[in-house]
């Protein structure tokens, strides 16, 4: 053991190759994510989720001129003892969050932990946006100077665009006045001049090219907690010309939203770190969007970016920390208009920034821009928008009244706090359905077509290997699980089922439910259930506060945003309880519903007035401030609800009798009769 700790350690991580010197004492996680190492973490570095494991490997490196040993990691903290006791930790496995460097090491990160390499769902949704950008182009053409007009070259070009537009008294912005005469000269005295023209700041001339200019574009981007997506427009027609999506790197400094804010306020200095992340990856996208249609970034002239609370702030480089806690207080929360340059944006150096308004303080930009582009508030219908994350986003009303609120659902609906859970990666279990005679289930995994029991499946899963369960996948299995009598309206396992099926297993004083037994095994464990209870009774509450202060049980039509909610069966999400009852062909998913509103706002300065109106209107409910979320939320912990009695479900589904269990084991670990 090397106890000298004012040295450092040599670090080489593997496969990626990354490496660096730290001094001995420091978290294994953090070296990591200093070297931009993607090490997965959902629980803020406390030891309980698992995700970070990583192996040492051992022996001499000639190549790195490093001796690396497992003893080079100080020995097992007494989190990382409790969660190898209570869960499974291999020998040769360490939780990165809690393994402090000692001496020189090659650190494996295992396939099995590099989860984050989702499927980057969201694109651009078909929908008609009249174009009225707040961009134009005026092409003018100036006399030559001569020595009797001593007025400067600027000035002259300003009044004839003044002409030309119709616009009064135009600013200039700063960074074209060193290339005002060169572009003059270049164009034989005619440009064509780019004015920004928005409600919210000055007209202003932005951008100038010699001669014409045809074409110029706009970038709408929707920052999500796991993916970043970017759509390209054409500002003149309105068409979106390329569309790409990435996933959002400060995944390594926190899985969830309130990783990343633990993680800002435990390191304040690395705030800095988190904004140029994602920002390196937004320009990243830019240059892919623009190399798609063969333009230049500096033909990009405008944008919209939409986000959560905390993607917002991070963002714009703001402290997201007092968003952690009660009253999370946002720093801004108007529309702002902003210079991309100020960004560190790489577009057009004189390229405009439009940042949609956030709603409160969990309910952010993109649930506003959805509520843009599903407009509830301009119709009858007494519509819900959910857009379901690690704080669910709620909308719910319509053209009389629109109501907005969070649940903090935690991140079970996207793999965390889930045994065998991950995100929508190739391999995770996607789909499930069980039979309701012999309790065999079959299942579906991304990236391979077939369903487990269809001819093919076999020859083509070990391409991607079945390796966890997403949020879709997890949904549809415990509700599965209750539609076959697996599990009671209250989500417990029936252990007497291990009678008739083998996979019905006993894992301490719970029980477990195997769906596959491969190189990985996965199962439903009696805690799973009991996360996504706490989940979807925390969504459920919420609505049903927004429906009290509406005054109405009725819902005519249920929309989930988002790549998450596109892709969840609303008969399963019916089952579960995760949403309130509604004719069932009213539900669906609307996909990138944030992309489009950001879309919407880019292309017509009609619909960033619309939302900015919307916004104010839009009554916030805090919910951890009503007294009926309690009672609402012991309610919503039953599948589908214990008192909701759900008419139009039943219609569809035929849902199971009330079981009696005379005596069962709680997931808690406490033992107790119980009545159902």
């Amino acid at each position: 053991m090397i106890d000298s700790t004012d040295r450092l350690a040599k670090v080489v991580f593997q496969p990626s190759g990354r490496r660096g010197s730290f001094p001995v004492g420091t978290p294994l996680l953090d070296a990591a994510r200093s070297l931009g190492v993607y090490v997965e973490s959902v629980c803020g570095g406390r030891g309980i989720c698992g995700r970070c494991q990583i192996s040492v490997s051992e022996g001499t490196f000639a190549k790195e001129n490093l001796v690396s040993a497992a003893d080079h990691l100080d020995p097992a903290s007494e989190a990382e003892i409790r969660y190898a006791t209570l869960r499974t930790l291999p020998a040769d496995r360490r939780l990165s969050c809690q393994a402090k460097i000692s001496g020189d090491l090659v650190i494996d990160v295992p396939t099995d932990a590099q989860t984050n390499r989702q499927v980057v769902r969201k694109r651009a949704e078909a929908k008609a946006i009249v174009p009225d950008s707040a961009i134009s182009l005026v092409k003018v053409s100036i006399s030559e100077p001569d020595m009797e007009t001593p007025r400067g070259d600027l000035d002259r070009l300003r009044e004839a665009i003044e002409t030309a537009s119709g616009h009064d008294r135009l600013a200039v912005d700063p960074v074209l006045l060193p290339m005002v005469q060169t572009t003059l000269r270049k164009g034989g005295w005619t440009v064509t001049a780019a004015i920004h023209s928005d409600k919210n700041s000055a007209p202003t001339i932005t951008a100038l090219w010699p001669g014409e200019k045809e074409a110029v574009y706009g970038l709408a981007v929707d920052i999500g907690s796991t993916t970043i997506a970017a759509h390209l427009c054409n500002l003149q027609n309105g068409r979106t010309v390329s569309s790409a999506g990435t996933s959002n790197p400060q995944i390594r400094f926190g899985e969830d939203l309130m990783s990343r804010v633990s993680y800002v306020q435990m390191n304040p200095s690395r705030l800095p770190d988190l904004t140029k992340a994602v920002r390196e990856a937004v320009n990243s996208l830019i240059g892919k969007l623009a190399g798609d249609v063969g333009a230049l970034r500096s033909d990009i002239l405008d944008a919209t970016f939409v986000g959560n609370p905390v993607m917002h702030h991070l963002f714009l480089g703001i402290d997201p920390v007092e968003l952690g806690g009660a009253p999370f207080a946002l720093a801004a929360s108007d529309a702002m208009v902003l210079a991309a340059r100020d960004l560190d944006l790489e577009l057009n150096p004189g390229a405009r920034v439009y940042m949609l308004p956030c709603i409160a303080g969990h309910v952010g930009a993109d649930a506003a821009a959805a509520t843009l582009s599903e407009a509830p508030h301009t119709q009858e219908p007494i519509t819900l928008l959910v857009d379901v994350g690690t704080n669910a986003e709620i909308v719910l009303g319509n053209k009389d009244r629109l109501l907005a609120a969070s649940s903090p659902t935690g991140p079970a609906f996207e793999g965390a706090e889930i045994s065998s859970g991950q995100r929508a990666a190739p391999g995770a279990i996607e789909r499930i359905r069980i039979d309701r005679d012999t309790l065999e289930p079959r299942f579906k995994v991304i990236g391979v077509d077939a369903w487990s029991d269809e001819e093919g499946f076999a020859d083509t899963i070990d391409s991607v290997g079945v390796t966890g369960i997403c949020g879709s996948g997890i949904i549809e299995a415990v509700a599965e699980m209750y539609l076959s009598g697996l599990i009671t309206e209250d989500g417990v396992i029936d252990g007497a089922l291990a009678d008739r099926t083998h996979r019905i297993r006993q894992k301490g004083r719970t029980f477990s439910y195997l769906i596959a037994d491969g190189d990985v095994e996965i199962s439903i464990l009696q805690t799973d259930i009991r996360a996504i209870q706490l989940a979807k009774g925390a969504l459920y509450a919420g609505v049903k506060l927004l429906q009290d202060k509406l005054g109405t049980d009725r819902l005519d039509r249920i929309r989930l945003a988002g790549a998450f909610g596109s892709y969840i069966d609303p008969k399963y999400a019916m089952v579960l309880g995760l949403i309130p009852d509604c004719p069932i062909d009213g539900v669906s998913g609307v996909g990138n519903a944030a992309g489009t509103g950001a879309r919407m706002a880019l292309l017509n300065r009609g619909h960033r007035r619309e939302i900015e109106q919307t916004v104010h209107d839009i009554e916030k409910i805090e919910t951890a401030l009503e007294p009926k979320f309690q009672d609402h939320f012991v309610n919503a912990m039953a599948l589908p609800n214990k008192v909701d009695p759900f008419p139009h479900l039943r219609a569809a589904v035929e849902l199971p009798e009330r079981k009696e269990l005379a005596q069962t084991v709680q997931g808690g670990g406490r033992r107790r009769r119980r009545r159902v």
